[in-house]
């Protein structure tokens, strides 16, 4: 399984690469891998591209789609038993409704409350729900907004009760029997109200994310 955080740090002089808009700096980011516990060990590696999708819109942020981002590291990481790739998903995959999966991450674990030391990885598990149903749901919830669709096709929604992502959590994976089906992207603050958490549908992201990263062909 390989578990991946994102750390940043200030960009040190030397250039940066911005694939396809936006103010994105390589440099100021480096991951950690393999690690339970954030912070755990010093195995950090520098990101020398950001690759955004060409969908999203700055001005409409995760509300306009398109909420992914491919990062291409310095070097190649080792995989072992504890460093894995998680699968994708074929594009023609379909997550039935009510569909139990599995959100990790490092994020708040309330409201305003932050993970606590020796900050260890936390899990929720998670009921998919339709878009059709979580659209509803949000327009329900916010009347006032007057936004024409909230749930858009390149969207996925899960929640269970008061449970979900946090802050922090964004760009976490939603993962159903091992294949990565979405990415945290957004929510009503820790799934509060019930609302369902908003993710990336990688489904629809597969072909795109295969146009740059190689088949993997195991250990």
């Amino acid at each position: 399984m390989l578990w991946l955080v994102l750390l940043t740090f200030p960009c040190l002089g030397g250039s940066t690469t911005v694939t396809q808009g936006g103010d994105l700096e390589a440099c100021a980011f480096k991951v950690q891998v393999g690690q339970l516990r954030l912070y755990e060990e010093d195995r950090l590696t520098k990101v020398v591209q950001i690759i955004r999708h060409p969908k999203y819109n700055e001005s409409l942020s995760v509300l306009g789609g398109g909420d992914i981002a491919l990062l291409r590291l310095e070097g190649a990481v080792k995989l072992s038993e504890s460093v894995y790739p998680v699968s994708l998903p074929d594009a023609s995959l379909t997550v039935s409704s009510k569909k139990i999966c599995w959100v990790t991450g490092w994020g708040d674990i309330r409201v305003g409350e932050p993970l606590p030391w020796p900050f260890h990885l936390q899990e929720v598990k998670v009921k998919v729900m339709r878009n059709k149903d979580c659209d509803h749901t949000y327009r329900f919830a916010f009347p006032s907004k007057h936004i024409h669709q909230f749930i858009k096709d390149d969207m996925l929604c899960a929640g269970s009760s008061n449970y979900g992502p946090c802050p922090g959590d964004s760009g976490g994976p939603l993962v159903c029997t091992w294949v990565q089906v979405g990415v945290v992207s957004w929510d009503n603050v820790c799934s509060h109200c019930s609302l369902p958490a908003v993710y990336t549908r990688v489904m629809s992201v597969t072909s795109s994310i295969q146009h740059y990263v190689p088949q993997f062909s195991g250990l």
